[in-house]
């Protein structure tokens, strides 16, 4: 038995020696151009600033939203735009009627509202396996939308909203429709549910409407779906907090390059910018971004789209923000919408980690057309004036 536990034991000595070396490289690193001291009260400065005034907004926006979502949900709202939805899913998305469910439920709240659907056997004998499993990277697609939609529209960009939504709807037929050919040659074309076993489909198991009168209901849904937006905006804390201090620690330079580092909130070694002009011709074609620092927003993404949020303020304060990159963002925002951290989830709670590989480079390439196809839009809108 002892024998059969040492590999165990290794790989945690190693993953232990792994993360000391990383953790002592970024740490020094930063410590050596900056100072130990600045480095330390910069940290918490940025993580404190974006607290206060990033987080609190956003979940000001969440609990709103949350409410809103619920009266939709509530009253029917829902229901009509699914259905009006409907028709396009075969032709543009390869995905039956009833996926519109998903995609309504992931914009008015996060990617795992996949999750209760695809469990649900009335739901899933619409689907081909190929199909089904494609929710993950579909539903991603329009995760959190009325957040980021709402959020960059309180920033004063409407249109530029509108045509991130549309990069958003473009990124997600790629990335639907390259998982369902990776799925499909692996898998080939399987119902989900066998014939005999198909279930009808219940909506009402889903969206659930009270039966108490219609003040009682209001209320209810505007509490409760409040409630849910307090718990979406307490669970974005950890993703602003952590990923955006360390994105912003290798974005900016010290405030004013003349007096050097301070410690203030908001500093930095540039390395992303470096990147970015690296690759400035490449950032430049496919997304617009006039400024090497706007690939902070995309990278951010990957991880937590509310983290890329808090970036958006910042960008502005220094003039690095236009509609273009707004709308580049807010079609990268969606379509991504921190699939990183919530495809594998996603797919483990299915029971196909085996294609875990297969959503990730599908989404990776749908988030790259949806950033590709909102600069084009854009560029097409102002074009003709529209913007």
């Amino acid at each position: 038995m002892p024998a059969a536990k040492a590999p165990s034991v290794n790989k945690r000595l190693v993953e232990g020696l792994v993360t000391s070396v990383v953790l002592i490289v970024c740490f020094g690193y930063l410590g050596s151009v900056m100072g130990a001291k600045n480095m330390i009260n910069t940290i918490t400065l940025t993580a404190h600033d974006l607290l206060l005034n990033t987080v609190f907004y956003l979940m000001a926006i969440t609990v709103i939203v949350g409410a809103l979502a619920a009266i939709l949900t509530e009253f029917g709202v829902v229901r009509i735009i699914e259905r009006l939805m409907a028709p396009f899913m075969k032709p543009l998305f390869g995905l039956p009627g009833v996926a519109s469910l998903a995609a309504v439920l992931t914009f008015l709240s996060d990617n795992p509202a996949i999750l209760s659907l695809a469990s649900d056997k009335g739901y899933a004998s619409y689907f081909k396996k190929h199909q089904l499993y494609s929710l993950t990277n579909f539903g991603t697609a329009f995760g959190m939308g009325l957040i980021v939609i709402t959020y960059m529209m309180g920033l004063g960009f409407y249109r530029e909203a509108f045509v991130g939504l549309a990069g958003a709807v473009a990124g997600a037929i790629v990335s639907t429709r390259i998982m369902q050919g990776r799925v499909k040659r692996r898998l080939g074309v399987v119902d989900v549910v066998s014939p005999e076993d198909q279930v009808k489909f219940r909506e009402d198991n889903v969206l659930k409407a009270q039966d108490q009168g219609l003040v009682v209901r209001v209320i209810n849904a505007l509490l409760d779906g409040g409630k849910s937006g307090v718990q979406a905006g307490v669970s974005i804390i950890p993703g602003v907090l952590i990923i955006s201090t360390a994105v912003m620690m290798i974005t900016w330079g010290p405030k004013d390059a003349a007096v050097g580092y301070q410690g203030l909130a908001y500093e930095g070694v540039p390395l992303l910018p470096a990147l970015g002009r690296l690759l400035s011709p490449v950032f430049r074609f496919l997304f617009g971004f006039k400024s090497p620092e706007a690939i902070a927003f995309p990278i951010t993404s990957l991880g937590a789209v509310g983290a890329a949020l808090g970036l958006v303020p910042r960008f502005m304060a220094e003039g690095l923000a236009h509609g273009n990159d707004i709308a580049v963002f807010t079609a990268m925002g969606m379509c991504w919408s921190g699939y990183l951290s919530t495809h594998t989830g996603m797919m483990d709670a299915m029971g196909r980690r085996d294609l875990i590989g297969d959503a990730l480079l599908s989404h990776t390439v749908g988030g790259l057309v949806a950033g590709v196809a909102a600069h084009y839009i854009y560029l097409g809108v102002r074009l003709l004036g529209w913007a």
